[in-house]
């Protein structure tokens, strides 16, 4: 629990270089390529030219379909079929996009949210395939389902079946891929949502609290499981904000790892805090244009960035309070807490900015069935018809009683306590699809709906 008065600085702290996700310190920095688009087969050809010209560690960016549940033959999918990233239905896809990979000497970042632990089997059961044991590979999966509700006001699942979720991955992995990092936690998101410093960094230290309770609850040890966590925050305008945003992160979090947690590995008090490049635009995130006047409300940190590291810590500290008064990060997700906060924020500054250079607060996050932010980009019908040819030729020759079995294993662990990544597992293994594992969790643990109380 936040409770403390934020403490003087001690020694200046060393900002620390720019690590990949998954690196720990000690280990040499790393830079991911970003990529992944339209069909495995295309994104494979990519992988393998990174690889022969000498990298070491792929990130896999995948199109929005895949990463909130859903098949590429779902009537909702239209339109957005390898857009976003490369498209991911079926243990089969997930064999052409590693075909000729390497992967017991690259570590792969697969950037992935709600359906993280999906890909992640995927993965698994291909380098399994190769003769590859878990115990081997390497890498890093987002796996931050709560800032989906607060950055995109998107996600697969309710916000508690979606941190079981996570959870049911830290312990999978803790288990079968000990040298896989379980979770990065995405607080740039956010910025680009429309956050202040403040918020950002508050918001985000208080998912990974939410996220090393979790843990602790499934009985992992925090000094194993808090050093597989890694934060990335916003690059910001200079160089003074960004360290002293990063320095202000990793103090909080230091404290209320010894304090609350009692941990004591380096690893658990200071794990990677990195800058992610590209910022956003205020306003760009989930807020539906819901710009509350209240010009006398607090600022909440809306101009922290210029401030000294104490007067960022303050602000961060007074946010992460207030989340802890509603119950913690998912009861004020529940709440809307979060998302009224950035849209307080980004609406401030926009009448601050004047009517010349006011920025829109609202446009929501990515969304299915309508255009992303960004701006409306064309269809790929070749794409969606390719994916539709393979998932129909996949359910013509697979076994659907097993398929069947296999999926009622998985719908019977989540309404238990078992975890869920094993029978996910043997469906992947079996010929399920990504939506329909995804259909069988929605049918026990419901699907989310963007709100809440305002």
């Amino acid at each position: 629990m936040v409770t403390n008065r934020p403490r003087s600085p001690g020694p200046g702290l060393p900002v620390e270089p720019r690590r990949g996700p998954g690196d720990r310190p000690g280990r040499p920095s790393t830079m991911r390529r970003y990529t992944g688009s339209g069909t495995a087969r295309e994104s494979n050809a990519r992988y393998r030219q990174l690889v022969a010209d000498g990298a070491t560690d792929l990130s896999v960016a995948f199109d929005l379909p895949t990463r909130t549940g859903h098949d590429s033959d779902a009537p909702v999918a239209s339109g957005e079929v390898g857009r976003t990233g490369v498209a991911i239905d079926s243990l089969d896809d997930m064999r052409v996009l590693l075909a000729g990979i390497p992967l017991d000497r690259v570590s792969t970042s697969l950037t992935a949210d709600a359906p993280a632990s999906l890909l992640l089997l995927l993965h698994q059961l291909v380098a399994e395939e190769h003769g590859i044991g878990a115990g081997l590979l390497r890498g890093a999966v987002r796996n931050d389902v709560l800032q989906e509700y607060v950055a995109r006001g998107a996600g697969i699942f309710p916000p508690k079946p979606a941190l079981r979720l996570a959870t049911d991955v830290f312990t999978y992995c803790g288990a079968e891929m000990p040298r896989w990092d379980t979770l990065v936690v995405s607080g740039h998101l956010m910025a680009q949502a429309g956050a202040s410093p403040a918020q950002e960094i508050a918001f985000s230290l208080t998912d990974g609290i939410a996220y090393v309770r979790a843990a602790l609850a499934a009985g992992l040890d925090v000094d194993a499981f808090a050093p597989r966590l890694s934060f990335v925050l916003m690059t910001r305008a200079t160089a003074h904000e960004e360290a002293a945003g990063l320095r202000t992160a990793r103090r909080i979090w230091a404290r209320v790892m010894r304090e609350e947690f009692g941990a004591r590995a380096p690893g658990s008090l200071m794990p990677p805090f990195r800058a992610g490049a590209g910022a956003g635009q205020h306003g760009d995130g989930p807020l539906g244009g819901r710009c509350r006047q209240e010009p006398g409300a607090p600022l909440s940190g809306a101009r922290a960035a210029g401030r000294t590291v104490d007067g960022i810590e303050e602000a961060t500290v007074a946010l992460m309070r207030k989340v802890e008064d509603l119950g913690g990060a998912v009861a004020a997700i529940e709440h809307g807490y979060q998302r009224d906060e950035l849209g307080d924020h980004a609406c401030r500054v926009s009448r601050e900015a004047g009517p010349e250079k006011r920025v829109a607060a609202g446009a929501d996050g990515p969304r299915l069935g309508g255009a992303e932010p960004h701006g409306p980009a064309p269809a790929a019908p070749p794409i969606e018809t390719g994916q539709a040819e393979r998932l129909a030729k996949l359910r013509a020759w697979r076994d659907q009683d097993r398929v069947d079995r296999h999926l009622a294993g998985v719908q019977k662990a989540a309404a238990g306590d078992d975890n869920v990544l094993y029978p996910m597992k043997e469906a992947l293994s079996a010929g399920a699809t990504v939506g329909e594992v995804c259909d069988a969790l929605r049918e026990i643990w419901g699907t989310y709906t963007p709100g809440g109380p305002r």
